[in-house]
């Protein structure tokens, strides 16, 4: 079976970790607003390291940042931010966590407009890459042109995220991808 190209090309202690996140995860929509922050959260994260490390402290960036949930991470004070750069179960830069509390509350922002995060998407949807940029860069902290486009590959914003040969590309076709609708 043919899978894309960045999966066949795994290094053994790699294959497990990124096979999961690529068959169950990788460009899949999601409809909940906090496994969508969480997401953002992550590939901010992941700017100039792995995504191999990112994969493997999942866990436990989830429980240091409460599930993802947005109201709680966004009420974060001093306290919560020293506690967060002493936990070694995540990536500890005073940057992202500092980001991470800015933008809990700019989605707080953002569902109170438009009912959710995810309608704040959909309602851009869609719009070239550029134009998302731009739009992030107004909206969020820490959100260059490589995170935007990592996260909006894997939440189905996107096309991208899988070769065209890949069995997963047609899985995720089947989960309704928002990138079906992109004029050619």
């Amino acid at each position: 079976m043919s899978y894309c190209t960045y999966v066949n090309a795994l290094q053994e202690g790699e294959a497990i970790l990124h096979k999961t996140y690529h068959d169950q995860h990788y460009g899949y929509p999601i409809e909940d607003d906090h496994e969508l922050f969480g997401r953002l959260l992550l590939e901010i994260n992941q700017a100039g390291l792995s995504w191999s490390l990112i994969l493997q402290k999942e866990a436990g960036f989830r429980k240091a940042y409460d599930n993802f949930n947005i109201r709680q991470i966004a009420a974060y004070g001093e306290q919560d931010s020293l506690r967060l750069l002493n936990d070694a179960g995540i990536v500890r830069n005073r940057l992202k966590i500092a980001a991470a509390i800015y933008n809990a509350n700019a989605v707080l922002q953002l569902q109170e407009l438009h009912g959710s995060f995810k309608n704040w998407l959909d309602l851009h949807h869609p719009l070239p890459l550029q134009e998302w940029m731009k739009l992030f860069k107004r909206t969020f902290k820490f959100t260059g042109g490589e995170i935007v486009n990592e996260f909006l590959m894997s939440t189905g914003y996107l096309p991208g995220a899988h070769d065209s040969d890949c069995p997963i590309y047609r899985q995720v076709l089947q989960r309704g991808v928002k990138w079906q609708q992109l004029p050619e």
